[in-house]
This record gives C-alpha cells, sequence and structure tokens, in this order.
C-alpha cells in the first residue's frame, strides 16, 4: 500500500510517508495519510491564527518569529497539562503515607454483601391471604338464645366491641428461592 503512485502525491504527502517509514510502519491504509494531513493542517492553521492574534495585538503588520512560538506555546500549555515535579509528589506521597490504613475488622478474602442485597436471595414474594375475619358478627337464633335477656344493649355492643378488637390477621409472606432446574 506505501509506495503506490509515488509520482502523483504531494510533497506534504511524501513528508507523512516518510515519517510513517521513520517510526517503524511499514503497512498501513491510505487514508491514514489523508488524516494526517487534515490533522497537520488544522494544527498549522489554529497556530497561525493565534499568531495573527498576538501580532496584531502588538501592533506589528506581519507576523514574526516571536508571535509563531508563543501561539506554540500557548497552544501546548493548552492541550498539556504537566505533571507536578518529582519532589512535590514525593513530598506528597510521604505525608499521605504517614496516616496508617484502617484495619479490616473482617476476616481475609474479599468481603460479600448482605443476602439480601444479592442476586442468590429470593427474589419474589407471594402473599397467601388468610380466610377473612368478618367484622360484622352474624347473629344466629344460637346467639339470640346466648344473650342475656337482663343485659342492657350497651353490655351487647361492648361485647360485640371487644370481639371486633381481636386483632386482624395479616397475609402471610412466602418467599421461594430460585434454584437451576436439572436438566
Amino acid at each position: 500500500m506505501a509506495g503506490e503512485g509515488e509520482e502523483d502525491v504531494p510533497r506534504d504527502a511524501k513528508t507523512v510517508k516518510s515519517l510513517l517509514k521513520s517510526m517503524g510502519v511499514e503497512d498501513y491504509e491510505p487514508r491514514v495519510i489523508h488524516q494526517f494531513l487534515e490533522l497537520w493542517y488544522r494544527y498549522v492553521v489554529e497556530v497561525l491564527t493565534d499568531a495573527q492574534v498576538y501580532s496584531e495585538h502588538a501592533s506589528k503588520s506581519n507576523i514574526d518569529c516571536d508571535d509563531v512560538k508563543l501561539a506554540i506555546q500557548s497552544k501546548v500549555n493548552f492541550s498539556f497539562s504537566q505533571p507536578p515535579p518529582r519532589e512535590v509528589l514525593l513530598e506528597l506521597a510521604a505525608s499521605r503515607n504517614k496516616i496508617p490504613l484502617l484495619k479490616s475488622i473482617a476476616g481475609p478474602g474479599v468481603p460479600l454483601p448482605p443476602e439480601q442485597d444479592t442476586l442468590l436471595s429470593p427474589n419474589y414474594q407471594l402473599v397467601i391471604p388468610k380466610k377473612p375475619v368478618s367484622t360484622e358478627p352474624e347473629e344466629t337464633e344460637d346467639d339470640e338464645e346466648m344473650t342475656d335477656p337482663g343485659q342492657s344493649s350497651q353490655e351487647q355492643q361492648q361485647q360485640q366491641q371487644q370481639a371486633s378488637d381481636l386483632p386482624s390477621q395479616t397475609p402471610q409472606r412466602v418467599s421461594f428461592p430460585l434454584s437451576r432446574r436439572p436438566k
């Protein structure tokens, strides 16, 4: 792929090809050269635009070498961040390493989350309602016979209220763990 139609290739493309060859890249797609050229042209245009702004700010009629250097330096400072000096990093590491790590209260190995938070716990619940207790007691002939004719209606109402005050039965929850079915 590299080397086809060398005479029709512009000078900048030849420069990119020689750059790739010097880096040890022998096989590449032809689009790689076009991508490098686009990146190169875009970078040069941005640097020269910035240099022109700096030249105009300095009230100069032409762009000089100092304007281009300043534009390149500002581009580098904006694009790449410099790591802090080695001494600063060593000092920071020493101050951070003075604080001991917390002792692990768990035993050796990887601590696992609680069972209810894992995928192994039951993942659904069935609500099985118990037989509902009627809140209004039905009166039968036996109840009428059992009531004391000497009791007042107020006492009978209190007995009915006490019977209805019994705790109502709540539905029972049942969980089933999922397990693999045998094949």
